[in-house]
């Protein structure tokens, strides 16, 4: 089943309107209970290293491999063990209610150098245009994870849904 849309397809990137249209956003409702993962990947490859990292069984690929990964959002916990795991890197989790006035967004990172706790970094929206200033909260990184580490960021919590990756603002380089 072909479920990308000519506007993917000319832009090469998703848009909020897709990913609740294919069902790969939880409900408010769920937002609103704590982490979860979203799998926003669209990408019909025979591909499923989520699927066995998911040891609550929350992702899926029902039927043929290159169909669409689909999660049970009331399985997840937003353990953060999948987003390492997926070679596209389209696999976040995010926390709507971080705290009162921020959310948090675990996300993978493949570049060097790698940003410290603490540090304030540009998040980035899915076309990689700079959209807020972020607060790296967590790097977890271990040879576990095929060198890809898991960065976690606090953003305004308007950013739950936008945010999807970083850039070091004042990297050493």
């Amino acid at each position: 089943m072909n479920r990308t849309t000519p506007a993917f397809e000319r832009s090469g990137v998703l848009d909020e309107a897709e990913l609740g249209r294919w069902k790969l956003l939880p409900s408010k409702a769920r937002f609103d209970k704590g982490p979860v993962v979203l799998v926003e990947c669209v990408q019909e490859i025979p591909c499923n290293p989520c699927v066995d990292a998911c040891a609550r069984k929350a992702i899926r690929i029902d039927g043929n491999i290159t169909n669409i990964p689909q999660v049970n959002f009331d399985a997840c916990n937003g353990c953060t063990v999948c987003i390492a795991r997926c070679p596209g890197l389209a696999i976040f989790v995010v926390n709507r209610n971080y705290n009162a006035k921020e959310a948090s967004i675990a996300l993978p990172y493949e570049l060097l150098p790698r940003p410290r706790k603490g540090d304030i970094v540009t998040a980035v929206d899915r076309s990689g245009k700079p959209c807020c200033k972020a607060r790296v909260e967590k790097v977890l990184e271990s040879r576990a994870l095929d060198r890809c580490a898991v960065i976690t960021i606090a953003v305004p919590k308007r950013y739950y849904n936008t945010a999807r990756g970083i850039r070091i603002v004042n990297s050493e380089l």
